[in-house]
């Protein structure tokens, strides 16, 4: 898998979430601690060819399909505090959801 968050300077600036290492938890609980913990999800997902640089960086064939997935972090508030994209092998993932009507 390939992935990288991105997350609103103003928000992050002087904190240890733009440290190497984020801490035990990792981004989510330094942006609990800042008070702006996620508390809603949406992901946008799109299957594709890879370019030949994500091709090379996964070690598969350029004719393998990748999912490009987009997850985006709302605060309480609505607002968004982190848009993370994936890039995934479709051999190697399941993606899994279950929600109610």
């Amino acid at each position: 898998m390939l992935a990288a968050s991105y997350l609103p300077q103003e928000l992050v600036a002087g904190s240890p979430i733009v440290q190497a290492d984020t801490g035990p938890g990792g981004i989510y609980a330094r942006l609990s601690d800042l008070g702006h913990a996620p508390t809603r999800f949406r992901e946008e997902i799109r299957v594709r060819l890879p370019t030949s640089e994500e091709a090379a960086r996964l070690s598969i064939p350029t004719d393998r399909a990748v999912i490009k997935l987009a997850r985006t972090a709302f605060d309480a508030a609505g607002r968004a505090v982190e848009v993370n994209e994936m890039t995934l092998d479709t051999a190697a993932y399941v993606l899994d959801y279950e929600f109610d009507a």
